[in-house]
């Protein structure tokens, strides 16, 4: 016999009469005039339950003894709510259960805080991970999870359609570091030696490709040592995906048609296709950073003609030194608290590197405010106000130095000018591609390094650059941004063993480092490497910003918090000396619950 006939969400009027048996959790328990009434919860919904002593005096002291949290098995049988008690909140709202018995599987203590959503907010993030199976009987919560799953889905039967096969890699795999920290797992059988688990599948989906399984995708686990945040975890899943005998355009179009499918199912409108699409310079340049949100308008504008020849000196000491001079305008803004323009704003500026932060206040009534006005020309003011579009109640900012200072910081000025003027819609889901990106960029160090990976090919065009201006190479690279977020990138990458013993040479990689981390990739690329390309996007982050919440923990059912702790599990944790001696460690530190 069936513990239940029907789910909490699943019966409506035309049920009525029929005998049923629910299972679930008690929602909330009430007693008016002698009636008790409990609210059965599942994942699907609520049921509203009725217990009368007339019917059974057994079950009404049951459900009177009832807490919210037990579980409980429910048998009656449906009947229609009167007109006047029909809740039209609750999609079971028509209908209640006159209930003849009630077990209780499961009694429950009383939850460490409220499981409502609206209680459970306030909550401090810790608690609600260190007991995260109650936060996740919380409905967004739930709502969460149910929408990953649906995207997922969604991604699966989207690539079985496109001829994808989907291929598991290892995860115990070769340290190869190239970014963030590996997390390092000792071999028993081989002592002193490590495996790595894997930043991304990035060499194994490349020798899927040499392998002839030109069209491989895996709903890949990946592991990365890193500082966190709101994006970042230190366990997280990649939608991943690979294609032999493909141009840029090829792995664009097919992650156009799957991000089409992925909204689709996901209850949003369905982007144009194709996706809009913009390079690397030209981002940078109108908003000062790779992964624009386009929501929103303050573009970053160029004043350089505007300012030749300015008598201003800070402007013009910039652009004599091959600098530049740019600004946003902050649209209905001028009532910006001077704290915020002139402290944090300004600290920001300075933080990035500039000398500070000049600004005009536009008054309503058209007067221009600020200390620099007064050393413009008509003719600048005028010129000025065309290409920013300056009306009365505007806040001008503006940044003079190198424009890979000036930039960056009035792409971060933007994003806090846009939440404070209120006109970023949440609701809106803006994509874009981002192409062309260099190929290189210098390390702190000064060295060139891989602005992806070093296995990603470079622009045909540009290869008479390569040894001679390499930070001037384009890259066949591409990401796709959503709302100022990348979701993921990828690139074309290089398929020829000779090329990519070269690449490594520019990168400054010893012969005996690139044997010891790359020898079989190098030998497989021997053996006949067809020209392929892919791409990975971050699955926690595209499902975060579909279900619009503002932290990847909040899509995953067990994340770590931001110290890289599980505090459910107590995780990491130590382990016995016999453990350690299996794996042939030993300790130089003594074990703490905290890094």
């Amino acid at each position: 016999m069936k513990m239940r006939t029907h789910t909490c969400g699943q019966l409506r009027s035309a049920e009525a009469g029929t005998p049923v048996q629910l299972c679930g959790w008690v929602d909330s328990v009430r007693d008016h005039g002698g009636l008790v009434f409990i609210d059965l919860r599942d994942r699907y919904g609520v049921t509203q339950c009725v217990f009368d002593p007339r019917d059974s005096q057994a079950a009404w002291d049951t459900a009177q003894a009832c807490r919210s949290e037990y579980v409980v098995q429910i048998s009656g049988e449906v009947r229609l709510r009167p007109a006047d008690m029909v809740n039209p909140h609750m999609a079971t709202g028509t209908i209640e259960v006159r209930s003849r018995s009630i077990t209780v599987l499961n009694k429950a203590h009383t939850p460490p805080f409220p499981l409502e959503d609206r209680g459970a907010e306030h909550v401090g993030e810790d608690l609600r991970l260190e007991f995260r199976y109650l936060d996740l009987r919380r409905g967004s919560m739930q709502q969460a999870l149910l929408l990953r799953h649906r995207v997922l889905q969604a991604a699966r039967n989207y690539f079985d359609e496109q001829q994808f096969v989907e291929i598991e890699t290892p995860v115990l795999t070769k340290s190869t570091p190239e970014g963030a920290r590996d997390y390092l797992v000792p071999s028993r059988l081989c002592p002193g030696l490590f495996f790595a688990l894997p930043q991304a599948p990035q060499q194994y989906k490349q020798l899927l490709m040499m392998a002839g399984l030109d069209r491989y995708f895996q709903i890949a686990r990946c592991f990365r040592d890193e500082d966190l945040r709101a994006d970042r975890q230190p366990e997280f899943t990649q939608i991943d995906l690979e294609m032999s005998f493909v141009t840029v355009e090829d792995i664009i179009a097919v992650v156009d048609g799957l991000i089409a499918r992925v909204m689709q199912e996901a209850g949003h409108p369905v982007p144009a296709l194709p996706l809009p699409r913009m390079t690397w310079r030209e981002a940078m340049d109108r908003f000062g950073t790779d992964k624009p949100d386009l929501r929103f308008g303050m573009e970053i504008v160029d004043l350089a003609q505007v300012f030749h020849g300015t008598q201003f000196k800070v402007f013009a000491r910039a652009l004599e030194n091959g600098g530049a001079v740019k600004a946003i305008n902050a649209k209905g803004l001028f009532q910006a608290p001077i704290k915020m323009v002139e402290e944090d704003w300004t600290g920001l500026a300075k933080e990035g590197g500039l000398g500070g932060l000049a600004y005009i206040r536009v008054q309503q009534d058209g007067t221009w405010k600020s200390p620099i006005v007064k050393f413009f020309s008509e003719a600048e003011k005028t010129a000025l106000q065309a290409a920013l579009d300056i009306q009365p109640g505007d806040l001008v900012l503006f940044g003079a130095d190198h424009a890979d200072k000036v930039l960056p910081v009035l792409g971060r000025l933007r994003l806090l000018a846009g939440a404070h003027a209120g006109v970023i819609a949440p609701d809106q889901f803006r994509f874009t591609w981002v192409t062309g990106f260099p190929l290189f960029e210098r390390s702190e160090e000064g060295r060139l390094v891989s602005v992806h990976h070093p296995f990603t090919a470079p622009v045909p065009e540009d290869l008479p650059l390569l040894d001679s201006e390499p930070e001037q190479v384009r890259a066949q690279a591409y990401d796709i941004v959503l709302n100022g977020t990348e979701l993921g990138g990828g690139s074309i990458r290089i398929h020829d063993p000779e090329f990519q013993a070269r690449m490594f040479k520019i990168l400054g990689l010893p012969e005996a480092e690139v044997q010891e981390r790359f020898r079989h990739l190098l030998r497989a690329l021997e053996y006949g490497a067809p020209p392929h390309g892919g791409l990975a996007i971050g699955a926690d982050r595209l499902v975060m910003l579909l279900a619009g919440r503002q932290s990847i923990r909040d899509v995953i059912a067990f994340p770590k918090t931001q110290k890289a702790l599980d505090v459910m599990m107590n995780a990491p944790s130590a382990v016995d000396e016999k453990q350690l001696r299996d794996i042939h460690i030993k300790l130089a530190v003594t074990p703490k619950a905290e890094p």
